[in-house]
């Protein structure tokens, strides 16, 4: 590969803390409810991500804690998620798109130019 061929790409990644410093909404947990909203059970979802059952109901357990709301109704048919988690993933879709659209678009106006030959 010469150096003529070479492309550049602007990355970012968002997430939403509480005051502490946690973590309390990101792409992994984006990731975590939609996989749920799809298959309909926790351990579909884990399977899916390559996650333990454990460490994806402690990343949604904790993101409840941290917003004091619900996020999954659990009953004997699975989990679904409550219309705040459903807000969140729509919401936060939202947020990405706008956010990567910007940083695209600084990138190309500030630095494209000094990284092309």
């Amino acid at each position: 590969m010469t150096e003529d061929s070479i492309t550049f790409y602007m990355r970012s990644k968002i997430w939403i803390e509480d005051q502490n410093g946690k973590v309390v909404f990101g792409l992994g947990r984006y990731r975590i409810l939609d996989a749920v909203e799809r298959l309909g059970s926790l351990q579909a979802a884990a399977k899916e991500l390559k996650m333990s059952y454990r460490a994806i109901w402690g990343r949604i357990t904790a993101t409840e804690k941290r917003i004091g709301k619900p996020l999954l109704i659990k009953d004997s048919q699975g989990s679904r998620l409550t219309p705040l988690a459903e807000a969140l993933l729509k919401q936060f879709r939202r947020i990405r798109v706008i956010v990567e659209s910007e940083a695209n678009d600084a990138f190309d106006d500030l630095m494209a130019a000094h990284l092309d030959g």
